[in-house]
């Protein structure tokens, strides 16, 4: 799925990660995730063992994401997913890329 049609409403998501979800390529599956599905943002871990993400983009291409974050990889452990909205205005962003650790 594409993201750019102007006429879909542009979401955007804050969401932590907790659980197993360091060490394991969890933040690179991430990205090549939100590429397929044409979510844009970042990931990063966070030093307390979770890993942080901004999503945006379409309510379909957000849910879908989310659905993947909550299901991990299959080497990830995904206890908690907390998903918060983004009120606009916010920052657009043009990729999904991954950031070093906070």
């Amino acid at each position: 799925m594409e993201s750019g049609d102007k006429d879909e409403p542009l979401e955007t998501r804050l969401v932590r990660v907790r659980g197993d979800v360091q060490g394991i390529g969890y933040r690179e599956a991430c990205v090549r995730r939100a590429h397929s599905l044409g979510v844009t943002g970042w990931v990063r871990n966070r030093m307390d063992g979770s890993v942080e993400a901004i999503l945006q983009g379409s309510p379909e291409q957000l849910a879908n994401m989310c659905a993947w974050l909550s299901e991990g990889m299959s080497a990830a452990l995904v206890e908690e997913l907390e998903v918060t909205e983004v009120p606009p205005p916010f920052l657009r962003f043009d990729i999904f890329e991954r950031l070093p650790t906070l």
